[in-house]
């Protein structure tokens, strides 16, 4: 679904991603582990238009899309949820969510979405005239997934939904994740918590200043020792 071709990034002079070559599986949970500076979170806003490659190419879905607006990416069917979760604090819940599916024109499809939102949020529901601002951490990044869905998009990028959140609330998003992709969605996930994302995904890559050090299934890297010492602690 997605290949990311010698994908190079740079701010200025400093190479934040170096001669990265990363693929993503339709259907899949694909996680990006590492240190902070590692790359990770560039790489997704490379993915969605925020920032432009200085070398290299990324395809979706058999185009080439790293020429592309962020809104053209998110018209072709990529969502991002970014770190910090990025809500409109000023803005309702509804509100919110109805901005995530700004681009789309069949009404009947948006309050289909919107309604199974609240489903899948009941505290999103409860709280649905509220001021984003008002929302607890956990809330909001639920709010911001919810946004991104109400795009219809077949890949989701999640970058560090975990952060901030407590130790129940980190295995709570963690089911939320499985649950968006049984649904249908691919998920490309950035986490930190290695242990959690290592526990969820199909496969998983290892970025280093940059750079791709080590790929494999979530199981091969959560028994790979340097894994273990250097992001899982064990």
């Amino acid at each position: 679904m997605l290949e990311l071709r010698s994908l190079s990034v740079h701010y200025g002079a400093v190479a934040a991603i170096r001669d990265l070559s990363l693929s993503v599986d339709a259907g899949s949970i694909e996680s990006i582990i590492g240190s902070n500076g590692a790359g990770k979170s560039t790489t997704l806003r490379a993915i969605s238009g925020l920032v432009r490659p200085t070398a290299g190419e990324i395809w979706f879905d058999g185009g080439r899309i790293d020429h592309l607006e962020s809104k053209a990416i998110v018209a072709r069917g990529i969502a991002h949820v970014p770190e910090g979760r990025r809500v409109f604090p000023d803005l309702t819940v509804e509100e919110n969510l109805l901005i995530g599916g700004y681009l789309r024109r069949d009404r009947v499809a948006l309050r289909r979405d919107f309604d199974e939102i609240c489903s899948e949020f009941p505290r999103l529901a409860e709280r649905r005239r509220q001021m984003a601002r008002t929302l607890s951490g956990g809330e909001q990044q639920m709010l911001a997934i919810g946004r991104a869905i109400m795009s219809a998009p077949r890949l989701i990028l999640m970058d560090e939904p975990s952060m901030g959140l407590s130790p129940i609330m980190v295995s709570t998003m963690a089911q939320i994740i499985q649950r968006i992709n049984r649904s249908g969605r691919t998920v490309l996930l950035v986490e930190q918590n290695a242990n959690v994302a290592l526990s969820i995904c199909d496969r998983a890559a290892v970025l280093e200043r940059g750079s791709l050090v080590l790929s494999g299934t979530g199981a091969e890297l959560k028994d790979n020792e340097h894994v273990r010492i250097a992001y899982i602690g064990i």
